[in-house]
């Protein structure tokens, strides 16, 4: 067998286990969100979200890089894995103390005295983080991921059943706070369950320098990263309040599922793929076009769907009292549609040893969203906000995709059908949708919504499959590709 046709037939392998971990990970997220919208209150979201916030700022702040490093390298990694280990564990230990001395502090900021002691117990999760099993990262670098399908999904059923069983019990935040702790002991054990690897404390300055030397843009690119899609919490929750936070937060995880999803999926598996298509540059563009395809053709339809059935999908599962934030959700499906075809660019540019690409762009989304959140939010509420987030990502993604363009010698025009045929194809499923509204109001209960839900996807897939075969889309023939794993 070739090794090209190895290859292929490994990164269509590892997509099929990627894709089918995220749907059941997200399926179960759903139904959790569904019950726990149900028994806590948007002011409880609002006080975890709070926590999160602080703990993730401390872990984005401290970032290494180091295993993106050791994914990307040619070379046998095996002399590194215990020196990047020891760093892990160091860094975890260091961001716990961080925590338990900066959670008043934090809970003073954002006045909510009782989110002290929801940080502190949180930040045990960053300590146990830290001795995770580093070996595990070679089901990443060698497509292993049958293997971290069975590593995460035990972890998410964990987390899942503690979550539930809690509210049930508390019906309160610390429902959220014990699954959360639950899932890192989950995962602890497991990745020294599922991989032989036995780390071993040693640290050698030299290979932390060296690994720091591709590391320290996936560190800068953390820290713009979680501007980006943090930074938009903190300022929701110190400007407008807890309750407006809760609902900000419950609409971004729902309108951004297409992104979240897809993103996870296309940088699991492209990045490893790419680095080693890194010498074949023809070879990796055909890889790029064939995943933007895909990426597109999926992630339209989601968006879609979601844009158009929000206030009946909130009345319905998530109750009244969530309806305020309906316009928010709205408006962040686009950010999320945008987010999730820019996710292709960025495994291009890690693939090729250019991370300092994505992070001089996400710089500039930064600094258009920090110039826009706060007329915008002070205008239109959370709505603004979104709005805000929307535009300065419309923008970066662009220079994303221009950058993409020029290093992989790729042509617009092999691009823009991709992206046009699935917007239209979008278009007229959210019309079929309406027209439908107007003739029977089928979205004010389970079964209509979801006889309205399969309608627009059956219209979305008849309007690909007319336009795959007249013109030269060829979707059907990528299909094949990958199902073949040719």
């Amino acid at each position: 067998m070739k090794p090209e046709s190895s290859l292929s037939q490994r990164v269509a392998k590892g997509g099929v286990w990627v894709f089918t971990l995220r749907l059941l990970e997200k399926g179960l997220g759903l139904i959790r969100l569904v019950i726990l919208a149900r028994l806590l209150a948007p002011h409880d979201f609002g006080l975890f979200g709070i926590a999160l916030l602080a703990m993730s700022t401390l872990e984005t702040f401290s970032q290494t890089g180091f295993q993106a490093a050791l994914v990307q390298k040619k070379k046998n990694i095996a002399n590194y894995l215990d020196t990047a280990w020891t760093v892990s564990v160091i860094r975890g230990f260091i961001l716990f103390i961080l925590v338990l001395l900066a959670a008043p502090y934090v809970a003073l900021f954002f006045n909510t005295p009782k989110a002290s002691l929801i940080i502190q117990v949180i930040g045990i999760s960053l300590f146990l983080g830290g001795f995770t099993n580093i070996g595990i990262l070679y089901f990443q670098k060698e497509l292993e991921f049958n293997r971290q399908f069975i590593y995460r999904l035990s972890t998410t059923l964990f987390e899942f059943l503690v979550v539930i069983s809690a509210a049930l019990i508390l019906k309160s935040v610390w429902a959220l706070v014990f699954g959360m702790l639950a899932g890192s002991l989950t995962a602890l054990a497991a990745s020294y369950l599922i991989h032989p690897y036995r780390p071993r404390f040693m640290f050698d300055l030299s290979k932390t320098r060296e690994l720091f030397g591709f590391g320290k843009w996936v560190f800068g690119s953390s820290i713009l990263i979680f501007l980006i899609t943090q930074g938009d919490d903190i300022f929701v929750g110190k400007m407008l309040g807890m309750v407006a936070l809760g609902f900000y937060q419950m609409a971004y995880r729902i309108s951004n599922m297409p992104a979240t999803e897809i993103t996870h999926v296309i940088s699991q598996v492209t990045f490893p793929a790419y680095s080693k298509m890194q010498d074949n540059l023809p070879r990796l563009r055909e890889a790029y076009l064939r995943v933007l395809q895909m990426t597109a053709f999926l992630s339209f339809p989601i968006a879609g769907l979601i844009f158009v059935l929000a206030p009946d999908f909130t009345r319905i599962f998530l109750g009244g009292q969530w309806m305020p934030m309906v316009p928010a959700m709205q408006a962040l499906v686009l950010w999320g549609c945008i987010r999730s075809l820019g996710a292709t660019t960025g495994p291009v540019f890690q693939g090729l040893g250019k991370p300092g690409i994505a992070t001089k762009l996400q710089l500039i989304q930064s600094i258009l969203l920090a110039i826009l959140i706060y007329p915008l939010s002070k205008q239109y509420g959370i709505l603004g906000t979104s709005l805000a987030v929307v535009f300065a990502s419309l923008i970066a993604n662009l220079g994303a995709f221009y950058m993409t363009i020029k290093i992989t010698k790729s042509k617009l025009y092999n691009l823009a059908p991709s992206i046009i045929i699935p917007f239209i194809g979008v278009v007229f499923a959210i019309l079929s949708v309406q027209v439908l509204r107007i003739y029977w109001q089928p979205t004010v209960n389970l079964v209509g919504f979801s006889a309205c839900m399969i309608f627009s996807i059956l219209f979305y897939l008849i309007a690909i499959f007319l336009f795959d075969r007249l013109s030269n889309y060829n979707l059907w023939d990528v299909i094949k590709g990958v199902r073949l794993g040719s």
